[in-house]
């Protein structure tokens, strides 16, 4: 039985080994018993893409060309059959407000993919009919249960806008004269003044420590071996740094924003008020404080039995499920 072509454009390829090239190679992965595909920047890439079935589209504006080619194709200016576009965070939460060609992808798309619960909120009304939750999904790493008597705080994401470090780092500042905890931060320094940023932490805050840019198996290793994951975002459309620290068996403090509370819940407990460095020192020293209790109502507890119950959200069977719902879906 010969299966059907499936097209998956991606604003970054191999080479980027970033997170849109990584979901593309994930989805290509799960996809391979149904679908025979590809994966490419820009569509159509060659003479012979009259037998796509169906393009599967990450990101409403970057993708925008293609999508546009792929409709224009078929004969559609809106709901395409077999085209479905997965909306990132700078979709939902900026592009599709002053980018026109993004929200033109919306319309243009038989079925929209978001990446968590509260994405949902986001999609315009109009089109919030044919949106999706496909959460993303990680294999999962044994839990360690004796990490040591010093709380491991632990930090992943290159240093840039959407992500917030600073927050991180003026945590640290406030916690530079407290005992019993380690702040490690993962990434590279995508923007000069957090190099200036990192220097004077670091000088000032002898449990700082700043690893640089981590292969994903270092980083990986290093979420599992940490207590806590800090994640400071202020616009994610589905953090895969949440996703792996909860399948390792470490939880998360997030910044409460609706691309994190759709990953971990309306109702967990790890949260702190977006930029609020106070918040999240005292959070940190509150998990300090029970590391070496076996308090059950303590926030460690909590945060554990809490990131227990949503790691299935983020298993590959999983993900895989939803992708194939979504797909069964097109009618090219």
């Amino acid at each position: 039985m010969v299966k059907p072509s499936l097209v998956i454009v991606s604003p970054a390829l191999a080479d980027s080994n970033n997170g849109n090239w990584q979901t593309a190679k994930r989805w290509s992965d799960l996809l391979l018993d149904h679908y025979s595909s590809r994966i490419i920047k820009h569509w159509p890439d060659s003479q012979n893409t009259q037998n796509d079935s169906i393009m599967l589209a990450l990101h409403a504006r970057r993708s925008a060309d293609s999508i546009h080619a792929w409709a224009a194709q078929k004969g559609f200016k809106s709901d395409c059959p077999g085209l479905v576009v997965a909306l990132t965070g700078t979709d939902l939460y900026r592009d599709i407000h002053t980018h026109a060609e993004a929200m033109e992808s919306l319309r243009l798309a038989g079925q929209l993919i978001v990446l968590q619960s509260k994405a949902m909120d986001a999609v315009p009304l109009e089109f919030r009919h044919k949106a999706h939750v496909v959460y993303q999904s990680t294999s999962a790493m044994p839990s360690i249960t004796d990490k040591g008597q010093t709380l491991n705080v632990l930090m992943v994401g290159h240093l840039r806008e959407e992500k917030m470090p600073e927050t991180y780092l003026r945590a640290a500042l406030i916690l530079k004269n407290e005992a019993g905890i380690l702040l490690e931060h993962a990434g590279e320094a995508l923007d000069e003044k957090y190099v200036e940023m990192i220097q004077r932490t670091t000088s000032e805050c002898p449990h700082y420590h700043w690893l640089g840019g981590l292969s994903h198996e270092q980083s990986r290793t290093k979420m599992q071996q940490a207590h806590i994951l800090v994640h400071c975002s202020k616009m994610e459309g589905g953090a895969h740094v949440i996703m792996e620290a909860v399948r390792s068996g470490t939880p998360v403090l997030a910044s409460r924003i609706d691309g994190n509370v759709g990953m971990l819940g309306e109702d967990y407990s790890g949260y702190f008020e977006l930029d609020n460095a106070e918040q999240l020192a005292a959070l940190v020293l509150q998990l300090r404080d029970e590391l070496n209790t076996s308090n059950k109502a303590g926030l460690n507890h909590t945060l554990l039995q809490q990131s227990k119950l949503r790691a299935p959200l983020f298993a590959p069977e999983h993900e895989q499920t939803s992708l194939l719902n979504v797909l069964n879906m097109c009618k090219a």
